[in-house]
């Protein structure tokens, strides 16, 4: 590889039709940290930003044959999943990580879209517990997320602090609990735990109905992983690039959701 070779990292996720979310969001978010992206599909959905209307999963084999391609040719630094529908999806893409053994797996577990299209399939929650929790580097869950993962509720900072400690026992290397579906006041508090280091990262609430945050912070801390950074100081910065990539954002269709600005957010004032 050359000096000016980017580092490649890999997303395996769903395709968001609507270009706000899942692999398209990945993709923009990986070129505006200028490191190169590679993405397998693991699913296809009809999406626009008033919902997603239909899913579609496609051959497992031929899963297969995109990410052993992506491994055969580039050198992969880290691997951000997201949506993994079932636990045949699940079960293969563990089976690979566990082939060719990446230094950094960020594990968003999508599961439900923000509209509150179910994304994953009942019998594939415990596949992902069992199989990629203890493959991931980090787990970036939202609170209905780790409620889903944990089967309890998730109402405080105490909590959440509980909660981000239980997550860990399941196996990750560490957690980044997003505060975003709590009710915490005029800030939104994320919460980063790795069994040593805690840090919390608070940003101001925006008054915004945002599509593809999730897909994006855990796509731009897998960038920030290939470019050297630590886990809580990658989390931070993917927190600052989302935070202004809000603040830059857009509505592209018809109804008041709003898209980041990915390149905008890249260039801090």
């Amino acid at each position: 590889m050359s000096p000016s070779t980017p580092v490649s990292v890999l997303t395996i996720a769903g395709s968001d039709s609507g270009g706000g979310a899942g692999i398209q969001a990945d993709l923009k978010a990986f070129a505006a940290h200028r490191v190169h992206g590679l993405s397998a599909i693991a699913a296809l959905t009809a999406q626009n930003t008033r919902g997603v209307t239909a899913v579609h999963v496609p051959p497992l084999d031929f899963l297969q044959a995109q990410i052993d391609a992506c491994f055969a040719d580039f050198d992969i630094h880290a691997v951000k999943l997201g949506m993994l529908a079932n636990a045949e999806v699940i079960g293969l893409v563990a089976d690979a990580l566990e082939k060719h053994r990446p230094t950094h797996v960020v594990l968003d577990p999508v599961m439900v879209a923000t509209s509150g299209a179910r994304l994953l399939e009942d019998s594939a929650l415990d596949a992902l517990r069992t199989r990629l929790l203890p493959l991931a580097t980090l787990l970036t869950p939202n609170t209905p997320e780790a409620e889903l993962l944990l089967g309890r509720r998730i109402v405080s900072a105490d909590d959440a602090e509980d909660a981000a400690i239980a997550l860990l026992d399941l196996g990750a290397g560490a957690v980044l609990l997003k505060g975003g579906h709590m009710a915490e006041g005029a800030r939104v508090i994320d919460r980063y735990f790795d069994g040593v280091t805690r840090e919390e990262f608070s940003h101001a609430r925006l008054p915004v109905d945002a599509h593809g945050t999730g897909c994006t912070l855990a796509s731009a801390i897998a960038a920030q992983l290939c470019c050297g950074l630590s886990l809580p100081n990658a989390c931070e910065a993917a927190i600052d690039y989302v935070a202004r990539g809000l603040q830059g954002g857009y509505t592209p269709g018809r109804s008041a959701v709003l898209v980041l600005d990915h390149f905008g957010a890249a260039r801090p004032a």
